[in-house]
């Protein structure tokens, strides 16, 4: 595993496959599941998510919550990948994400020149997306 800083790690309420899979459809990259029989776990379903990973330009980490395990709820937290890939890319992502989501803030320029917006996702994972007016080239 190669990571250069921190990683979200969510655990979700069963839905860690779906949002693991959408999460690739938006970002890309390569997706790793282990299932709960891959890790030989009898505290839940045997195909629910024991570890997932989105490994790519935005890497993440998802499982299927368990027994006591509290899924993922989230207020005054936003994600941020500003900056995280060129215009272009942060504007498909920011427009996929709202798809089955909700914009919080349109993506837009401000008044000091940067582009920033908000998007609460359809696991409930809200994304702050941006760009310095110096990346438009």
């Amino acid at each position: 595993m190669d990571t250069s800083g921190p990683a979200p790690y969510f655990l979700l309420p069963g839905t860690a496959r779906a949002a693991l899979e959408r999460w690739q459809h938006v970002f890309g990259g390569e997706l790793r599941i282990a299932t709960y029989a891959d890790f030989s776990r009898e505290d839940g379903p045997a195909d629910a998510v024991a570890h997932g990973e989105l490994v790519g330009d935005v890497h993440l980490f998802a499982a299927d919550a368990s027994g006591d395990d509290e899924p993922f709820a989230a207020a005054g937290l936003l994600f941020s990948l500003l900056g995280a890939a060129e215009p272009g890319v942060l504007r498909r992502w920011f427009a996929a994400l709202a798809d089955g989501g909700s914009v919080v803030d349109d993506l837009q320029e401000r008044p000091w020149g940067d582009w920033d917006g908000t998007v609460r996702d359809a696991v409930g994972v809200t994304w702050l997306i941006g760009f310095e007016a110096s990346a438009l080239g």
